[in-house]
Formats: structure tokens, C-alpha cells, sequence
């Protein structure tokens, strides 16, 4: 006990003696028509440009990747009894011993070709791209100046962000900057027990010689409450329950991170893993701070006209008004009047081999379909695809994001560009309600070719039917002279990949006649015109 004691007597003083030794200045906010309060920052609206993109591909990778664990890997590789603590014990050794930061003196990202992925990506339907910033194992992703444990200095020693974003460019791609590293504080607790309170002056001799993990682990100070219950951490995401609050040191730090980057890389759009901003619940002012010197520099650099997006979690209604909702792994189940995206992934937010073994990725169908659901509620699908440590995609996903091109070649039309109708659907995933918890994770719907969904550009409305119907005469109700959202008789029917198709019109519905062979693999799409 004297020792442990005496290393956290350490840690404290190394802390303080280190901060701001080599750091350079904060960040100064940039200045304008946005000031950081919610009153001013209610006068952002969303772009257009994100509004017509619909869907767009994510990166979340880093060196969490390369154990090939899953999810939340530097976390539980710390927990005693969780099954990925035993992971790494069989693949690496003890954590005190072989601990995160060696896992990332270890992620060198040999196979990571970001221009032939960003191409892939944009050939597949993508009209936007996210990367990873930095997750809650508090790496960065970049050539941060105020974070010396980055992807620079250490690991693949390349500037991540900075190619993501140069072939971004290349191909004519919007680019996010995912920003998970707030949480980093009681996240990472579990390395308490392990290699997480060493500090700068017990690097001598070692490989990580020169650097403070206290940088990496942010773990010098009193542990979290109630953290026996590791589920107790999802209870302790808005800062309460128990959570130890974070040292004004270390949100300043965040804060100066988040903004270098916004300045060297000016990203499209920002996406934080919170409820609403960082340290919302603790501390409000970062996430406003954040918020208005992103919005100054887009108006800044725009003539005016600020044209980028930030994201948060688990939004009220009043925070919709200065920033985005994003919904994790779910749907609402009716329209949105404010303008929101869903976060999801072809299997888990890490690489996980035991996902590519089991077959557990979504399917091609699976993925559509909830583009089309989410599109028809006025908002944006955003999907993952997992990648390796070494920075390339499996087989398995390669094939799914083939099977989701082959539908997009043919059907992209009825998604990019258009806004919601007078309904969003009918059939029974449109009659039941299937609400939301928490951040979402309600994304099994069992669409059926009973569900039908709708949107419109221009004079055309696009109807698709969720799965293609065994019988070729197929009625739309939404369209029937008796339906409330009847526009008037139709002209013309075609469906997309074949052509026109006969139809009638009854106070029923608008019945149309399907050809006998389907057009594709996942769902039939309707162009009606009236």
C-alpha cells in the first residue's frame, strides 16, 4: 500500500510539474457572429449539401483495431472476468505488463491505403466521409501538438486524419472528424489497477522513454464511485452517478485539441460521442466553446455562410436547434422535423474476429433498408466498416459493400437529393411505434414487402417497397383517392432499373403492375409522377 501511494504521490506532482512546461498556448476561439451560448449558436441551420448526401461511410479505427478484440477494447482489456480481458491475456500477456500503450507501439497499419478505400467508398455510394479523431483511449489520430501519444510520434508514425482527408479531397468527398476523447477520464479507470498510473520518470530505460502516460491514461486522480458495476459507466456518461469530474487541466486540454484540429484540417462536419457536447452535464462551457469557434471559422472561410455540421447524442428538442441529433444504432419511428443521422456499423465500432467468424456483419438488405427507412424520416445514414489493425477490409465486408453498390447503381436516385413526403411510409413497421432508448440501439426492424416508404424531389415522388412481394400487382394505400396524403391522379410509373410499368388508379390505392423478374437483389423502387 505505501508503495501504490507513494506512485500516486508521483503522479500528481509530475502532473502538475509538466502541465504547460511544453505545450504550447490555448487555442484562442475564433471570433464572429456565434458566440458560445445556446441562444447564439440556435442560429446555425443545417446545409443543404448534408441534407442531399444521405449516406456516408466511417473509419472508426484506430489502434483499438489491432488486437482484433472488438469494441471498447482498451477499456476491458483492464477488467478482471470480462471476456476481453482474457483476450488479451492469451494473445499478449498480462496488462501490467504488456498495457494499452504497448498495443500501440505495436499498431503500425502496414496495409492502409486511404485513397483506394476513400474510392472504393465513393464508388459504393458514400457522399460523405467520416474518420476516427480520437477515440475515448484518448490517441490522436493526427499530428497533435497537444497530445505527444499520436499517430505521428507513435504506431503507423502517419498523420491519419491528414491522408484521410487529402484523399477526401481528391475525390470530392465532405470529411468528419469523430472527437470520443472527453470520456477518456473515467473510461479508462480499469488501468488504475495496471500500467495506469505510471509516470513520465518511470519510463527510463523503456521504449516509451520521454513520454508521460499520463497524457495517454489521464488516471491520476481518485476513482469513479459505484465502479465496481462496470455497466455503471453507461449510468455515469452525462457525469453523474458517481463519475469523478475531470480536472480543469485536462478539459482545457481536450478543448485545445479539438480546435487544432478543426483549424489544420477544416473538417466538413464533427461528430462527438456525447450527451449533446463534451463534459455537457459537468462542465458546459467546452462543448459551446467548441461549438462556436467551429462555426466562426466555417462563416469565416465561407463568405458568411457557415456550411459544416456538428453532431451529439441524446439531444432535447432546444439543442436540435444549434447542432445535429445523432441516433447510435437506431431509427426513430416517425418523421423528424429537425434534421438528424444515424451512426451504425456493418459489425462492431472496433475490429472484431470473432464478428468476421460468426457472421455476424449486417447484410447488404439489412443496410438499405435502413438507409431508405431513415432517409424517408428527413435524415442520414452514416456507416462503419470495420477495418484491421493493418488497415484493410475483410472479404466478407468487401462483398456487402458490393451488394450495397449493386443497389445504389440503380436506385441511388431515389436517396440523394431528396426530402420527406407527405408520409414517410405505410405497413406495419410504420403503424407500430418502436421508440428509442437512449441513444437508439433499436435497428432490427423485420421490414417485410408489406412496409413501403416514401420521398419526393421535385415532381417525383419515389416510393420503395421494402422487400420485393411474391405477387407482381402490388397497391400502394397511400396513394388511393381515399388516402389523406392523396396528390391527385398519376401519370406514370416506372420502375427504377426496368422502365414503365402499367398501373391504376383506385380510391384504394395506386395499383401497379411489377415485371416477373425482380431488378435487383434487395428492393424495388418506384418513380411516380402525377
Amino acid at each position: 500500500m505505501k508503495t501504490l501511494r507513494w506512485k500516486k504521490m508521483l503522479c500528481g506532482i509530475a502532473t502538475v510539474a509538466t502541465m504547460g512546461a511544453c505545450v504550447p498556448k490555448n487555442v484562442p476561439i475564433e471570433t464572429g457572429a456565434f458566440t458560445p451560448d445556446w441562444e447564439s449558436l440556435n442560429a446555425w441551420e443545417c446545409p443543404e449539401w448534408f441534407k442531399d448526401a444521405k449516406f456516408g461511410i466511417w473509419a472508426h479505427w484506430g489502434p483499438q483495431c489491432q488486437p482484433m478484440g472488438g469494441d471498447w477494447y482498451a477499456r476491458h482489456m483492464y477488467y478482471d472476468g470480462h471476456w476481453q480481458n482474457q483476450w488479451h491475456k492469451d494473445h499478449f500477456g498480462d496488462p501490467a505488463e504488456y498495457g494499452f500503450k504497448e498495443v500501440i507501439r505495436d499498431w503500425k497499419a502496414e496495409r492502409w491505403q486511404p485513397d483506394s478505400l476513400v474510392a472504393l467508398y465513393k464508388s459504393v455510394g458514400a457522399r460523405y466521409f467520416f474518420t476516427l479523431g480520437q477515440h475515448h483511449d484518448n490517441f490522436d489520430l493526427w499530428d497533435s501538438p497537444y497530445q505527444e501519444w499520436n499517430s505521428v510520434n507513435l504506431g503507423p508514425k502517419r498523420d491519419i486524419v491528414k491522408e484521410w482527408s487529402d484523399a477526401c479531397k481528391k475525390y470530392g468527398l465532405p470529411i468528419g472528424i469523430s472527437m470520443h476523447g472527453s470520456h477518456t477520464w473515467t473510461w479508462m479507470e480499469g488501468a488504475q489497477a495496471y500500467d495506469g498510473n505510471l509516470t513520465k520518470a518511470d519510463g527510463k530505460g523503456k521504449w516509451w522513454e520521454g513520454y508521460d502516460p499520463q497524457e495517454l491514461y489521464a488516471q491520476c486522480h481518485p476513482h469513479s464511485t459505484g465502479w465496481e458495476n462496470e455497466g455503471n459507466i453507461h449510468g455515469q456518461w452525462g457525469w453523474g452517478n458517481g463519475a469523478s469530474l475531470p480536472s480543469e487541466e485536462f478539459k482545457q486540454k481536450f478543448q485545445n485539441r479539438v480546435l487544432q484540429c478543426i483549424n489544420a484540417y477544416r473538417p466538413d462536419m464533427l461528430y462527438f460521442d456525447d450527451t449533446v457536447l463534451p463534459f455537457y452535464g459537468c462542465d458546459d462551457q467546452i462543448g459551446l466553446n467548441i461549438l462556436a469557434h467551429y462555426y466562426n471559422r466555417s462563416a469565416k472561410q465561407n463568405g458568411g455562410q457557415q456550411r459544416v455540421v456538428a453532431m451529439g447524442k441524446i439531444l432535447e428538442d432546444w439543442h436540435k436547434d444549434a447542432m445535429m441529433w445523432d441516433v447510435e444504432r437506431g431509427v426513430p419511428d416517425r418523421i423528424q422535423e429537425e434534421y438528424w443521422q444515424t451512426c451504425t456499423c456493418i459489425g462492431g465500432w472496433h475490429y472484431n474476429i470473432s464478428d468476421y467468424h460468426r457472421g455476424w456483419y449486417k447484410s447488404a438488405m439489412q443496410v438499405i433498408s435502413m438507409l431508405v427507412d431513415i432517409v424517408s424520416k428527413n435524415g442520414n445514414l452514416l456507416l462503419s466498416v470495420p477495418m484491421r489493425g493493418d488497415g484493410s477490409i475483410d472479404e466478407k465486408e468487401m462483398a456487402v459493400l458490393q451488394d450495397i453498390k449493386a443497389w445504389m447503381d440503380i436506385n441511388g436516385t431515389s436517396i440523394y437529393g431528396t426530402r420527406p413526403w407527405k408520409t414517410f411510409g405505410e405497413g406495419p413497421t410504420a403503424d407500430n411505434a418502436s421508440p428509442l432508448h437512449a441513444q437508439g440501439f433499436n435497428e432490427n426492424n423485420n421490414y417485410s414487402a408489406a412496409d413501403v416508404r416514401y420521398v419526393q424531389r421535385a415532381d417525383t415522388v419515389f416510393a420503395t417497397i421494402m422487400r420485393w412481394p411474391e405477387q407482381r400487382t402490388y397497391t400502394l394505400k397511400s396513394l388511393g383517392a381515399s388516402s389523406p396524403h392523396y396528390s391527385g391522379e398519376v401519370q406514370g410509373v416506372e420502375l427504377l432499373g426496368h422502365g414503365t410499368l402499367t398501373f391504376e388508379n383506385t380510391a384504394e390505392g395506386l395499383v401497379v403492375n411489377l415485371p416477373a423478374e425482380n431488378t435487383n437483389a434487395i428492393a424495388p423502387v418506384l418513380a411516380v409522377t402525377f
